[in-house]
């Protein structure tokens, strides 16, 4: 099923948080538009995301039955916004749709997804520590990567990196 047809069946069985669609385009001096390069997504509300999942799932002509990442992208250091991009996959319709959720970094929290796809608790905990998401009734909201005690979060734009920490020089 190709991207304009999966947007339409999202439509038409209301999916939970379903907000707009972005798709690909050349830049346009013009008009100043920078243009996009990668796939098509769709827009969908964070506080929302797990119902969508859910909903992309249960229906038998999306079937999106795989979630094949969940990350996080700090689109500008001056910018009010962290990106929560998430990617799902039918292996039995063999398509692929892109979800983007927009979440203030002020307050950076929205739904753990983990009851709709179990796969989603280490990318959760990665944008957890990374990006200072908290995914509100994670399981198991652990670190993975770094120290429970540093502070801060590396992979925000206007993180930064400590010159020491514990007495080991990080530079």
């Amino acid at each position: 099923m190709e991207f304009q047809a999966i947007h339409d069946r999202l439509k038409s069985i209301e999916a939970p948080g379903l907000m707009g669609f972005d798709l690909p385009r050349p830049a346009d001096k013009e008009t100043k538009d920078k243009g996009r390069s990668g796939n098509p997504y769709v827009e969908v509300d964070p506080q929302q995301l797990v119902h969508f999942l859910g909903a992309c799932k249960a229906d038998p002509e999306l079937h999106f039955e795989m979630l094949v990442d969940i990350t996080a992208s700090d689109p500008s250091a001056d910018g009010d916004d962290l990106w929560v991009l998430t990617e799902i996959i039918s292996v039995k319709h063999k398509h692929r749709l892109s979800i983007k959720s927009i979440l203030p970094k002020a307050a950076a929290s929205m739904p753990s997804t983990v009851p709709a796809h179990r796969a989603s608790q280490w990318h959760e905990r990665e944008c957890s520590e990374m990006y200072g998401i908290t995914f509100e009734g994670h399981p198991d909201p652990r670190h993975i990567l770094l120290p429970d005690d540093w502070e801060g979060f590396p992979m925000r734009k206007d993180y930064v990196f400590p010159t020491e920490y514990h007495g080991i020089s990080c530079e």
